[in-house]
């Protein structure tokens, strides 16, 4: 996390998403599937599809990776990649992170919808002794004014430790 953040360099990051219409399903009814793929540089290609609570089944892949999911882990993992790295340079040993992390889809107030909050729920196991609320405290408002995601969007994000 140190070389990116003193990376000044422009960096360019891509995911191919690829769908395809398949079967006699009648399209103009909106009768499709909306199953996807999501690729990666890296080589990887996870299922991808709309949220059940959007598109009803059988029109979706409940399966797949949605992009409201897909936001919201984004946002938890940023998150927690700069939380343990401002806790090793803090002398501190985390073991284990794991966060429930939960996005409201929800209307704002000018009647468009959007990820309105996103709640992280950090639980941490450290080697050794844990710091106290305070230091925790600080290392999550630390990692959340450096994380890349939550500075690129207006969602509301709060931590509860």
């Amino acid at each position: 996390m140190e070389e990116a953040r003193q990376h000044t360099a422009v960096s360019t990051y891509v995911a191919t998403i690829r769908w395809t219409r398949s079967g006699d399903s009648d399209f103009a009814k909106g009768q499709y599937s909306r199953a996807h793929q999501w690729s990666f540089d890296g080589g990887l290609t996870v299922p991808a599809s709309p949220s059940p609570h959007v598109v009803p089944a059988p029109w979706n892949d409940p399966a797949g990776i949605d992009p409201e999911e897909a936001f919201v882990a984004s946002l938890s993992s940023c998150h927690m990649l700069f939380f343990v790295d401002f806790a090793r340079r803090a002398g501190l040993i985390p073991d284990s992170y794991v966060d429930e992390a939960e996005g409201v889809l929800d209307k704002r107030e000018d009647g468009r919808i959007a990820m309105t909050r996103v709640t992280f729920r950090p639980q941490v196991n450290w080697s050794g002794d844990a710091p106290d609320a305070a230091v925790i405290a600080d290392l999550h408002h630390k990692a959340h004014e450096a994380c890349f995601i939550a500075n690129s969007v207006t969602t509301e994000v709060t931590i509860e430790p």
